[in-house]
């Protein structure tokens, strides 16, 4: 079997049920299997809940947990995109900016980076979205992980958005899109490996080694998106197209 040497894992916060009261334990296994801590999923910073205080300091606690694990990231979402497909209002995105700069100021303040990811059916969305809502928090609070294939889908240009951000990029979701097969819906998609769909890739990297680029990129498949596949193919075919264009992994 071929050996796989991973550099980094992106942990998720359901690890937290089992390793919240014993971060040491989690961190001896990174250090056991020579793993850093480029990014946590923090979770949601929802608005408009009438508990903002409490969501800041949830992300506060992850941060302290990332903290004690040797990280220095954690990563924030949201579910607060209008139900039915309309889109939010200026000033949602304007209260969500100022939640999370509150939430990057306290992490700070800890050691810890707080950073967006843009994401597709959340606020931020589109490229104006995202762009209203970094606009609203500090750039030394609130830095940027930007997924490439997100950012694509939302009708956005990734190699643009890594020029426009690149002072405030921290790390990249590298991840393919392409339509949904057979679905008549003209947003439907489905991300596959890398090199599989839509995303300039190519352009993605040339960008990144142009502004002499620093952070992490994390491969992402949020699923297999060919049921006659393993994940292991899956990450076979991704890692071969990275080594056919000059990256190795």
């Amino acid at each position: 079997m071929r050996r796989w040497d991973f550099k980094g894992v992106q942990l998720r916060a359901n690890v937290l049920k089992e390793y919240e009261a014993k971060p040491e334990a989690l961190r001896a296994l990174l250090t056991q299997y020579k793993l850093e801590l480029p990014m946590f999923s923090s979770g949601n910073a929802n608005i408009n809940t009438g508990k903002d205080e409490e969501t800041i300091q949830m992300h506060v606690n992850n941060a302290k947990f990332v903290k004690a694990l040797g990280g220095q990231h954690i990563q924030v979402t949201n579910s607060s995109r209008p139900k039915g497909g309309g889109a939010p209002t200026t000033a949602d995105l304007q209260t969500y900016g100022k939640l999370l700069n509150e939430i990057g100021k306290r992490t700070k303040a800890i050691g810890v980076q707080t950073t967006y990811h843009n994401h597709m059916h959340q606020l931020g969305e589109t490229p104006q979205e995202v762009d209203t809502i970094l606009a609203n928090c500090d750039a030394d609070n609130v830095k940027l992980l930007l997924d490439v294939a997100h950012y694509h889908q939302g009708g956005g240009n990734p190699v643009e958005a890594i020029r426009k951000y690149q002072n405030r990029l921290r790390a990249l979701h590298l991840k393919d899109v392409r339509p949904k097969a057979g679905d008549t819906n003209p947003r439907a998609y489905t991300f596959v490996e890398l090199g599989q769909g839509q995303v300039d890739l190519p352009g993605v990297f040339k960008t990144l080694e142009a502004i002499k680029f620093k952070g992490w990129g994390v491969v992402e498949l949020d699923s297999v998106p060919d049921k006659s596949k393993t994940p292991l193919q899956c990450g076979e075919i991704t890692r071969t197209y990275l080594n056919s264009i000059g990256i190795k992994v």
